[in-house]
């Protein structure tokens, strides 16, 4: 069950990465005023915190063992498992290279 967590928390930061790369490549485009880097990073840890936070109390506890009671096994591929995050982080750093 830990494996689940640290799985959809590392699918979901990524996921926000990429988003961030894709406004911070958009603004600097638009040649937007951007936020120092510092606050980013601070912004992005906060964020990344509150998105692992988030996870841990939902998949954990009374409404995990509620939502495996109900769900019908499905057999998903492996490589469908690791080539989501995968195309999320490599979509980021090509935005990355954007700016």
């Amino acid at each position: 069950m830990q494996l689940s967590l640290h799985y959809i928390s590392v699918v979901e930061i990524a996921f926000f990465g990429l988003i961030a790369c894709f406004f911070a490549a958009f603004a600097s485009q638009l040649n937007m005023g951007q936020i120092s880097s510092e606050k980013a990073v601070i912004l992005s840890l906060i964020c990344v915190l509150f998105i692992y936070l988030k996870n841990w109390m939902r998949y954990n506890g009374k409404r995990r063992n509620v939502l495996n009671a109900k769900s019908k096994r499905q057999k998903i591929q492996p490589w469908k498992l690791i080539v989501l995050p995968l195309a999320f982080i490599i979509l980021a750093l090509v935005f990355l290279q954007a700016i």
